[in-house]
């Protein structure tokens, strides 16, 4: 696995096939689990995909899972999100997003596929604000959540890089 900028994961996803972009995989690392997110072929739109159980037993199986999902998506990388505090430095957590990327890195089944990290702030607690008038089971929520957590840090990261593009394209000095 290869740690690049994101405006540089944009422009692999962007153009890695002729008639089919890549698309992106948003990952949501919590200490149990694991929410995905995935794009659209334009990279402008996420979804929820599913979550991943997390634990330190299992780093072998999750890597080939992400391996399919590579193949089966035609992924250019990963959006992980990672938690800044206000003042763009690290926190905490961002300890047990490290040590996951790590442990999917040395097992070796990913390696050439890029990644990038996006901050994650307020992922979850927006989420959370949105499901609690549902009233849904906690169980099913948790899972929810993940899910929903990983599309936002994907879309936010979507949205940004492709204002980017756009502001690119209108600069008058080129």
């Amino acid at each position: 696995m290869k740690l690049v900028k994101p405006a540089v994961l944009f422009q692999q996803a962007l153009k890695r096939g002729t008639t089919k972009q890549g698309r992106l995989l948003g990952l949501d690392v919590g200490s149990k689990y694991v929410g995905l997110a995935v794009s659209d072929d334009h990279c402008k739109i996420a979804s929820p995909f599913s979550v991943l159980e997390r634990t330190k037993k299992n780093i072998d199986i999750m890597a080939k899972d992400f391996q399919m999902l590579v193949a089966g998506f035609s992924l250019a990388g990963f959006v992980v999100g990672y938690p800044f505090n206000i003042q763009g430095q690290s926190k905490v957590d961002t300890v047990q997003v490290k040590l996951f990327i790590e442990d999917l890195r040395k097992t070796s089944v990913l390696d050439g596929v890029s990644y990038t990290y996006w901050d994650e702030n307020y992922t979850s607690r927006c989420v959370e604000t949105l499901l609690e008038p549902l009233d849904i089971n906690p169980v099913d929520a948790k899972t929810i959540m993940d899910k929903f957590a990983a599309v936002g840090i994907l879309q936010g990261y979507l949205d940004n890089m492709n204002r980017s593009l756009v502001s690119e394209d209108l600069d008058p000095q080129e």
